[in-house]
């Protein structure tokens, strides 16, 4: 039978999810006060922080995003419409549809990256401390099985 929640875990896990919807709340009014809607700075950001050696797909920011395939397609199309990105077929397989950054997106993007950044540098400490309370209070105390995401669930497959 799983360990009773403590009330100290509930406390633990709602300040962490008060610190995370802050975070993201100032985001958005950033980005919203930059002329970008908040889903957009999500996918220019997406593009420019991929992992080294993934392509910007739309089926990549579509996960990357945790959205549907035709919904990244409407906010590439929005972005493009303004000049922030340009989609390109793949060399090898033409159906392959990669987006890049313009110049404007790049400057777009930057605004509110440099000021997400300072935010996180002046009060990422009070996020930080939310995490690590919760982790100091279920560490130890019980296991939790790691949710099986399809990414997960794929790197198992391709190791063995």
């Amino acid at each position: 039978m799983a360990a009773e929640i403590t009330t100290a875990e509930y406390r633990a896990l709602a300040e962490l999810r008060y610190r995370l919807r802050l975070f993201l709340r100032e985001g958005d009014a950033v980005a919203h006060a930059t002329g970008l809607e908040p889903q957009q700075y999500l996918l220019l950001l997406a593009i420019r922080g991929l992992p080294e050696g993934e392509e910007a797909t739309v089926r990549t920011l579509a996960e990357r995003l945790a959205l549907k395939h035709h919904s990244v397609v409407e906010l590439i199309d929005r972005l493009e419409m303004h000049g922030y990105v340009r989609r390109t077929r793949g060399r090898e397989d033409r159906r392959r549809v990669l987006v890049s950054l313009l110049p404007r997106g790049e400057r777009m993007l930057e605004q509110v990256a440099r000021d997400r950044i300072g935010e996180l540098c002046s009060n990422g400490y009070e996020l930080v401390r939310a995490i690590d309370e919760l982790l100091k209070r279920t560490h130890g105390t019980r296991r939790r099985k790691q949710p099986k995401t399809a990414a997960a669930r794929g790197a198992r497959t391709r190791r063995g």
